[in-house]
């Protein structure tokens, strides 16, 4: 059985009024283009604690801060599917 990650998105108010209901769907496509979606779980958590810096995720013991609607994708590439192919590699 292969190993699966989590990747926790914050639905707190904070977040919420931060766009994280446009970041959703575009995680989720970017998930499924890079056929992870089998791999990753994505959850919503109540608060993360940052809200001044949100939107956060959480993967693993990592928080990514200042996720936004318009740099969802550039983050992705940049920061998030390489902490997530890190993780599933065991690094």
């Amino acid at each position: 059985m292969e190993k699966t990650i989590e990747l926790c998105v914050c639905m707190g108010s904070a977040c919420h009024q931060k766009g994280v209901s446009a970041v959703l769907p575009v995680l989720e496509r970017l998930i499924g283009e890079h056929e992870l979606q089998a791999r990753v779980e994505l959850k919503g958590a109540f608060c993360l604690g940052p809200c001044v810096d949100g939107i956060v995720m959480q993967l693993g013991d990592q928080q990514i801060l200042r996720i936004s609607p318009e740099n969802i994708e550039s983050r992705f590439a940049e920061e998030i599917l390489p902490a997530i192919r890190r993780q599933l590699d065991g690094f």
